[in-house]
């Protein structure tokens, strides 16, 4: 059975008051084959009463209504492509049935194919209400402020990069910015999945569909419409419902081939067991038709799409979405996976983790110093000092003089009469750093952590010790991983004291250290030489070639465009527990794949023999096969609901 169900357009999707067409037409197939029951029911009762001819009526009304859906699709692919399809099987067998007399049977295997079509139809429908539900949440229009001070109403289609508009609290954001003024909370769930509200202000980025909770601000646009974070989600999710699993790719080049068998077979039904086995011909017409419908693949074709959309749809309300069924059937058959450090096993950024000050320093002068120095660097570590010293003290931080870059090493200036060197050990003297409070930065160092020390003219002043820290769901993610048989290594450019501190935190299996992005290449090369089957998850740009040689990409929500438009599935929520869920989800799917496909040849082989062996009446011939339709359809629902 064919499971290409129309999707609903875009612009009945973001519709604000639907009409009722609109309304109804999500269920048309469903109300088709309820009215075409009533009409089965009614002819059966209709015959009864010896109203043959009103009954006949009651039946065709029942064929053309529950049938015409399923043929129209039947007839139009079969023009296309220029090959019979399951569709037009069932409508030959139907037909037949009614030739022969059998009405009653003929119409209820009308009635139960428009059900199982309607099955897929909700299916299709419910993959689709994922990004429904998106489009409805970015505006149509917004306030933008013209040069001259004045707001005017406009598309956000129409908006252009560099553009300012006016958000007052409750709207949401229309379009991809960065804050020019004020500040407020934002509610980034439609984004991130977080629920708790992000503080934002000058300079802070804010994406499109995000709520606005408490402040008026005014941003300035950074992205088209058509290139912003929302509008990538949206099409990752479309595409991933349009691409089909290799799978699906079998199972549709198997069904014109399987249908054209049926046929002939069918066909040498009409005759043979006549002549052969001295059948009757209404005996053997009858047992051709009986053939007709029990050997119709409809139950083996309905085995693989409605799992995977359900599967599709199911990784979306959760914030994973995958590009494609065909990542999402291979991640289930992961042996083993490489991540990257920087931004996937940790925060990303560097943290200050200890202050360690001369007897003679207050550690909030040493800092209040240290910090003002580094206030004129970008570099990560001086930008993290700052933030440390801002988040623990009120001091002002001032102007320090004379400063001095000294790339490589550090910064060199003049604070209260005295010159200060902050940087490096061998910057502010290596073996006084070395010697410093009994060689503690020894210590810090293979604790994993980044040194800073900071010198006056009185000798080493402190030593700030930064770390890009773990993510607290680290830990618990791998181990995860770990219960799924799956092998964890962390691929990262640092060196191996690093590197093997956070491969100890984050619980990982192995760690190779001092990696290049085209050592990241070529360890994944050599990690499917040992597993067959290796992810990559990673969010930097250096990342790109890794995710794009592993079996599977995955990349972190919050990661660069590069990567995202690399990787095979996107972790919206930047929560590594994630993957273990998606995983599971694709081990199930593949599960419900195989228990669909045995269970349909099952049945269709049973089917066969019984018709052969003339144990099966047309009744139960329909009842099995269109039942077992159904019961594939509803066994691929249960991924909907996977917690």
């Amino acid at each position: 059975m064919n499971a290409n169900a129309k999707a609903l357009s875009e612009e009945d999707l973001r519709s604000d008051s639907p009409s009722l067409l609109q309304r109804i037409r999500p269920h048309a197939e469903l109300i088709a084959a309820l009215v075409s029951g009533v009409l089965i029911a009614a002819g059966w009762l209709l015959s009864k009463s010896d109203a043959s001819v009103l009954s006949i009526v009651s039946f065709l009304l029942a064929f053309v209504i529950g049938g015409y859906a399923k043929a129209k699709e039947g007839i139009e692919e079969t023009i296309a492509n220029k090959e019979l399809n399951v569709e037009m099987l069932m409508v030959l067998a139907a037909i037949g049935s009614a030739v022969i007399g059998y009405w009653t049977e003929g119409a209820v295997l009308i009635f139960i194919f428009a059900v199982s079509g309607a099955l897929e139809t909700y299916t299709m429908n419910k993959s689709h209400k994922e990004i429904s539900s998106l489009m409805e949440l970015q505006p149509e229009e917004a306030l933008r402020i013209l040069p001259n001070g004045r707001e005017e109403k406009v598309k956000v289609s129409s908006l252009e990069i560099g553009d300012m508009i006016l958000i007052k609290p409750g709207e949401r954001v229309p379009s991809d910015g960065a804050i020019v003024e004020g500040s407020t909370n934002i509610d980034e769930a439609a984004i991130s999945g977080e629920s708790i509200p992000v503080t934002k202000g000058v300079n802070d980025e804010v994406f499109a569909g995000t709520v606005n909770l408490r402040g008026t601000i005014s941003i300035k646009i950074t992205k088209s419409n058509e290139e912003t974070l929302f509008q990538k989600i949206i099409q990752l999710v479309q595409n991933a419902q349009s691409e089909k699993s290799p799978s699906q790719q079998f199972i549709e080049r198997f069904e014109g081939t399987y249908v054209k068998t049926v046929l002939a077979i069918v066909f040498l039904m009409l005759f043979v067991p006549h002549f052969l086995f001295g059948w009757n011909w209404n005996t053997t017409f009858y047992r051709a038709m009986i053939l007709l419908v029990v050997a119709s693949p409809c139950a083996l074709v309905a085995s693989i799409m409605p799992a995977t959309l359900s599967a599709i749809s199911n990784g979306a309300r959760k914030g994973i979405l995958f590009k494609g069924g065909i990542h999402l059937e291979n991640l289930g058959n992961m042996k083993a996976i490489a991540f990257d450090k920087t931004g996937t096993l940790t925060r990303g950024k560097p943290e200050v983790t200890d202050v360690i000050t001369r007897e003679d320093m207050k550690e909030e002068e040493f800092l209040q110093t240290v910090a003002s120095i580094e206030n004129y660097s970008s570099h990560p570590l001086a930008q993290s000092i700052v933030k440390y010293h801002k988040g623990r003290f009120k001091n002002e931080l001032f102007r320090p003089e004379n400063m001095e870059d000294v790339p490589g090493w550090g910064v060199r200036a003049y604070a209260s009469g005295q010159e200060w060197l902050v940087g490096k050990a061998g910057f502010a003297g290596l073996e006084a750093a070395e010697n410093f409070m009994g060689g503690i930065g020894h210590k810090l160092a293979e604790e994993g952590k980044t040194l800073v020390f900071a010198k006056d003219q009185h000798g080493i002043a402190g030593i700030i010790a930064l770390k890009d820290l773990v993510r607290e769901e680290t830990a618990a993610a791998l181990e995860e991983l770990k219960a799924e048989s799956i092998h964890t290594i962390m691929l990262t450019g640092d060196n191996r004291d690093t590197a093997r501190v956070i491969a100890s935190e984050s619980h990982i299996d192995e760690y190779i250290a001092e990696c290049l992005p085209e050592t990241k290449v070529e360890e994944i090369k050599h990690l499917k030489e040992r597993f067959g089957s290796v992810a990559m998850v990673g969010d930097g740009i250096n990342d790109a070639p890794a995710l794009a040689t592993s079996s599977v990409g995955i990349s972190m929500g919050d990661g660069t465009d590069v990567a995202l438009e690399t990787a095979d599935v996107v972790l919206m929520k930047n929560d590594l527990q994630k993957i273990a869920h998606a995983i599971k989800l694709s081990k199930k799917m593949n599960r419900i794949i195989k228990q669909n496909i045995i269970f349909s040849i099952t049945v269709i082989m049973v089917l066969i023999c019984s018709n052969f062996l003339q144990f099966l009446d047309l009744p139960f011939g329909v009842i099995g096969h269109e039942g077992s339709t159904i019961l594939v359809i509803l066994n691929s629902l249960r991924l909907l609901k996977i917690k």
